[in-house]
C-alpha cells in the first residue's frame, strides 16, 4: 500500500518502471522501431516548415521524447513537430531572425522555453480542468477531421508530386489539378498503393509482425536492389551533430516579442495533446489528469527549447503508428529517440533508401485508424444536439484549423448547456395505479391528480435565464387547473442551486400564489439550496413546514386533513419515485 500511495508523488515515467511487466517489452521496442520510420522525415520536414534547418526537427524529437518518457501521464503518447505548430513558429521567428539560421534556432529554442514555461505553470496551478470543456462530441468530430486532413496531405506523395496549398480544401483542389494534368507519376503511386496493401493485409490477416515494418523494410530493399533512388523522391539522408544548446546572442526585446506567439502555441499544444491523450486513454480504459499531462507537455518544451529544438506537441500521425504497433509504455518513445541518435550517428544515408510514397503510405493507414465513423453515427442516434456539436467540431477544424475549430465548437457546448437549462424539461405529476411514485403525467395519461393539488417538476437549476420561464411555467399550470387548487408541491430535487435573479422570480411566484389561496410546498429541495434561500433572508417566508423530505411526505401532510374528502385510504403515503 505504501508503495502504491508513493506512487502519486513519482513522475509517470518512473512509476511506469517500477511497475513494468516483461510482456510489455517486445511490444515497446518493436512499436519503437515502427514509429521511428516516421519520426525522421516528419521531424526533418516540419522543421523545414517552420524555417529552420532539418536538424532542429530531430534534436525537437530526441529530447522531449526522453523527457515526456519521465513526466508524461500518457503510456503511449508520441512527442514531437507538429503541422498545426509550424507555420506559427515560422510566422514568429523568421520576421526577427533576418535570414540568419543561427538566430532562428536560437529564437526557436527561447519560443519553445516560453511556450513551456507556460505549459509547466498551468499544470502546476492545475489548470488542466479545461479539458472537461473537451467532450466527446468534440473529440470525435476533431480526431474526424484531424485523420481526413493529414490523408488529404499524404495524397500528393502517394501520387508522387507536390503542391503549395495553405489549406486542406486547397489541398483537395491542388490534387485534383495535378491529377488533370498529368501529374501522377506511376513509380511512387506503385510504391505507395504497395505499401498500402501490404500494411492492409498485414492488419487483416493479424500478423505478428507489423504491416508497417514489412511495409518500410521491403521498399527500401527494393529501392536498394533495383537502384531507384535517384528515379522516385526518397525522406533522405539524415543529418550530422546531436542535440546541444543553441540559445547565443537572444536579448529581453525577444522575449516580449515572442510573448504572444508562445501563448497562442501553449494554448495550440495542449488543446491538441488533451484531446488526443484523452482519446486514447479512454480507448485503454486508462485515465489522465489534465494538470499532469499540460506540466508534461511543458517539460517536454523546456527540454527540447535548451537542446536546439522549437515548440512540439502531440502528434496526431505518429501516436495512431505506435498504437497500432502495440505500444505499451512510454519505452516506445525512449527507443524512438534513440535510435533516431544510432541512426544519425552509424548510418546517416540509410534513409536515402526509403520512398517518400512508402511513409505518405504509412502515415494514411495510421491516420485512417482515427477516423470514428460509428462513433458520430452513434452520437446521431443517441443525442442529435452531440451529433451537430461533433460535425461542428469537425468542419471547424477542417476549415478553420485546429484552434479555431475546438474554440468554436467549445462556445457551441457551452451554448448548448445553456439553451439546455435556459428551457429545461418540465411535468406535472400524478398518481399511476400499480407503479409507486408521483408520474409525469405526459408519458402516463391514464394518470390521476389529487384533488386540489399541484404536483410540479422544473428539471434544472434556477438561474437569471430560467427563473421567469419557471415562474410563468407554475403560473400556467395553476390557471389551466382551474378553481379549487390549494396546494402547489414542487419536485424541487433537479434544482440544484439558485441565483438572485431566481430568487426574486420565486418570491413573485410565492406572493401570486398566496394572492390566490394557495400554498407553494418545496419537496426534496436539496440542503445547500435551502442554505442559498436562507442567506437570502427568506426564513420566514419559507419557514421548516414549507418544505418537505419527499413529494410523498408533502402529498401526506396536505391531504391528511382531507382524508375524508378522499375516500378514506385512497392515498395512503407512498414514496415518489
Amino acid at each position: 500500500m505504501a508503495a502504491k500511495g508513493m506512487g502519486r508523488w513519482l513522475p509517470p515515467g518512473v512509476d511506469t518502471a517500477l511497475h513494468y511487466r516483461r510482456a510489455w517489452l517486445w511490444p515497446d521496442l518493436r512499436a519503437g522501431v515502427v514509429v521511428t520510420a516516421l519520426l525522421i522525415p516528419a521531424g526533418m520536414g516540419y522543421a523545414q516548415v517552420a524555417g529552420l534547418p532539418p536538424e532542429t526537427g530531430l534534436y525537437a524529437t530526441i529530447v522531449p521524447l526522453l523527457a515526456y518518457a519521465v513526466f508524461g501521464p500518457s503510456r503511449i503518447l508520441v512527442l514531437g513537430p507538429d503541422s498545426a505548430l509550424a507555420p506559427i513558429i515560422a510566422a514568429a521567428i523568421l520576421p526577427l531572425a533576418l535570414g540568419d539560421d543561427e538566430r532562428a534556432v536560437a529564437l526557436a529554442g527561447l519560443l519553445a522555453l516560453m511556450v513551456g514555461g507556460i505549459l509547466l505553470l498551468g499544470g502546476i496551478l492545475r489548470l488542466g480542468f479545461v479539458t472537461d470543456l473537451l467532450s466527446k462530441p468534440i473529440r470525435v468530430g476533431y480526431l474526424n477531421a484531424v485523420a481526413l486532413i493529414v490523408i488529404i496531405s499524404q495524397v500528393p506523395t502517394l501520387l508522387g508530386f507536390s503542391t503549395d496549398a495553405d489549406s486542406p480544401s486547397g489541398e483537395v483542389l491542388a490534387i485534383a489539378a495535378g491529377i488533370a494534368d498529368g501529374e501522377v507519376r506511376p513509380l511512387p503511386l506503385a510504391f505507395g498503393l504497395g505499401s498500402l496493401a501490404v500494411i492492409l493485409a498485414s492488419t487483416l490477416l493479424k500478423s505478428r509482425v507489423p504491416g508497417v515494418l514489412v511495409a518500410v523494410v521491403g521498399a527500401m530493399l527494393v529501392t536498394a536492389l533495383f537502384g531507384l533512388s535517384d528515379e522516385l523522391p526518397v525522406v533522405g539522408a539524415l543529418p550530422q551533430g546531436l542535440p546541444a544548446p543553441a540559445l547565443g546572442g537572444l536579448q529581453w526585446a525577444d522575449v516580449a516579442a515572442l510573448a504572444l506567439p508562445a501563448a497562442g502555441i501553449a494554448l495550440v499544444a495542449f488543446t491538441d495533446t488533451a484531446v488526443l491523450s484523452r482519446t486514447l486513454a479512454a480507448r485503454r480504459g486508462e485515465t489522465v489528469s489534465g494538470s499532469r499531462e499540460m506540466a508534461a507537455i511543458g517539460a517536454a518544451n523546456i527540454a527540447g527549447g535548451l537542446f536546439g529544438g522549437f515548440p512540439i506537441s502531440a502528434s496526431s500521425s505518429r501516436t495512431p503508428v505506435a498504437e497500432q504497433a502495440g505500444s505499451k509504455s512510454q519505452l516506445t518513445g525512449v527507443v524512438g529517440a534513440l535510435l533516431i541518435v544510432l541512426f544519425m550517428l552509424l548510418t546517416p544515408g540509410l534513409t536515402d533508401l526509403l520512398p517518400s510514397a512508402t511513409l505518405a503510405a504509412v502515415v494514411v493507414m495510421a491516420a485512417a485508424r482515427l477516423v470514428d465513423v460509428r462513433g458520430f453515427l452513434r452520437l446521431v442516434r443517441m443525442d442529435r444536439v452531440d451529433a451537430a456539436l461533433s460535425a461542428a467540431a469537425f468542419v471547424g477544424v477542417f476549415v478553420f484549423g485546429v484552434l479555431e475549430g475546438i474554440a468554436v465548437t467549445i462556445a457551441l457546448s457551452l451554448l448548448a448547456f445553456v439553451n439546455q437549462s435556459w428551457r429545461p424539461y418540465r411535468a406535472e405529476l400524478g398518481r399511476v395505479k400499480g407503479l409507486r411514485g408521483y408520474h409525469d403525467l405526459s408519458r402516463y395519461p391514464e394518470g390521476e391528480r389529487i384533488p386540489g393539488v399541484l404536483i410540479l417538476r422544473f428539471d434544472a437549476p434556477l438561474f437569471f435565464a430560467n427563473g421567469g420561464i419557471f415562474e410563468d411555467f407554475v403560473r400556467s399550470r395553476v390557471q389551466a387547473a382551474g378553481p379549487g387548487i390549494h396546494t402547489v408541491i414542487l419536485a424541487a430535487e433537479p434544482i440544484t442551486d439558485i441565483d438572485t435573479t431566481a430568487i426574486d422570480e420565486l418570491v413573485e411566484l410565492d406572493d401570486y400564489l398566496r394572492s390566490h389561496d394557495v400554498t407553494l410546498v418545496l419537496a426534496e429541495m436539496k440542503d445547500p439550496v435551502v442554505d442559498v434561500l436562507r442567506a437570502y433572508g427568506l426564513a420566514d417566508r419559507f419557514p421548516p413546514e414549507r418544505f418537505a423530505p419527499t413529494v410523498g411526505a408533502a402529498v401526506d401532510d396536505v391531504t391528511g386533513t382531507l382524508r375524508g374528502d378522499l375516500g378514506g385510504t385512497k392515498w395512503d403515503r407512498d414514496d415518489d419515485e
